[in-house]
């Protein structure tokens, strides 16, 4: 969906302020629908929909992978048909370019 999935993480030890909202809405329009801003700008949410269970755990799976190779990794839960990603860099208790290009990858995963 946009050239934020051709990118790689960086690691992140701290040392740098996390993304203000403003900063956070300009990539987040980078992204598919399925994503949000949270209130406090702090981390992104994505939600999605699948037809079966087989589905949704490809997904996960697929979104573990990601989260592996990236070394940046989400908090994830799911259900039967559906999953929520989230993600936020802990090491600046915000947002940072690491979470829109993982994000960014597992939007590549539903084209």
């Amino acid at each position: 969906m946009s050239n934020l999935a051709d990118k790689h993480c960086a690691p992140c030890e701290g040392g740098v302020d996390p993304m203000n909202a403003d900063q956070a809405k300009q990539q987040l329009a980078q992204l598919s629908d399925n994503w949000r801003l949270a209130d406090d700008a702090s981390k992104i949410v994505g939600e999605f929909e699948f037809k079966n269970y087989y589905r949704t755990t490809a997904f996960i799976n697929a979104v573990a992978w990601i989260a592996h190779t990236e070394d940046h990794h989400p908090d994830i839960s799911f259900g039967y048909k559906n999953a929520t990603v989230n993600f936020t860099t802990h090491a600046i208790d915000g947002l940072s370019d690491n979470d829109f290009i993982s994000a960014a990858k597992i939007d590549r995963l539903l084209d």
